[in-house]
C-alpha cells in the first residue's frame, strides 16, 4: 500500500471510528460529521474552535489523494474546493470498482457538517488580484516614482546634443595652457585664498 492512499485511509478512519463505534448503524447510512477541515462554533460557550487539521497538513492529504485518485473522500476546504470536489467524485463514481463494504467501509459516503465558503476575490477571473479594485498603485521605491519624469527630461536634452556639445566646444576657452606656446601669466589662482 502506498504512503499517499495510507495517509488518505488513515485520515478516514481516524474521523470515521468514533462515530462509527458509538452508532453501528450509520455504516449503511450517511453519517453526518464535523468537518476537520474548517472551523466550528462550540454550542455551549459560543466560541469558534480552529481546524482540527492545520492548512499545511490539509495541503499534505490533498497532495496524497489526489495522486492515488482518492480526492472526492475528502471533505471541502480551503484548499479542496467544493468544485474541484464536484469534478473528482463525479470522475470517480463513473470508474470506481465494486467491492466488498466490509473491507472498505472507510471508503463509504459521509456528508461533511459544516460550510466552506470560497472568498470572492476581486480580478481573479482576468489574473490581477494585486491591484484589482485600487485607485492607484502602491507605493514603490523612488527611482521607480520618478523614472517617467527622468526618462522624458533624458529625451528632450538629448533631441539636441549634437548642437550644444559643437556650441560648448566653440564657445569654451581653455584654462590650461598649450605646452608648445610660451608661459603667460595667469590672473586666476586656483587656489581658494
Amino acid at each position: 500500500m502506498s504512503a499517499a492512499l495510507q495517509a488518505v485511509k488513515q485520515f478516514r478512519m481516524r474521523e470515521l471510528a468514533p462515530i462509527l463505534k458509538a452508532n453501528p448503524k450509520l455504516s449503511n447510512a450517511r453519517p453526518k460529521i464535523l468537518n476537520p477541515f474548517l472551523p466550528h462554533k462550540n454550542p455551549d460557550s459560543g466560541r469558534w474552535a480552529p481546524p482540527k487539521y492545520s492548512l499545511r497538513r490539509q495541503a499534505e492529504l490533498v497532495k496524497s489523494a489526489r495522486a492515488v485518485g482518492l480526492l472526492h473522500l475528502l471533505p471541502p476546504g480551503p484548499k479542496l474546493s467544493p468544485k474541484e470536489l464536484e469534478v473528482s467524485s463525479a470522475s470517480t463514481s463513473a470508474s470506481a470498482p465494486e467491492t466488498s463494504e466490509e473491507a472498505n467501509w472507510w471508503s463509504a459516503p459521509v456528508e461533511w457538517d459544516g460550510e466552506y465558503k470560497e472568498k470572492e476575490v476581486k480580478g481573479a477571473d482576468v489574473g490581477n488580484r494585486l491591484y484589482a479594485g485600487r485607485k492607484r498603485m502602491f507605493k514603490g521605491h523612488k527611482w521607480e516614482r520618478t523614472l517617467e519624469r527622468r526618462t522624458r527630461k533624458r529625451k528632450m536634452l538629448m533631441k539636441d546634443m549634437a548642437e550644444r556639445i559643437e556650441r560648448f566646444k566653440s564657445t569654451y576657452r581653455r584654462k590650461t595652457p598649450s605646452p608648445v606656446s610660451p608661459a603667460r601669466a595667469v590672473s586666476y589662482s586656483k587656489l581658494p585664498f
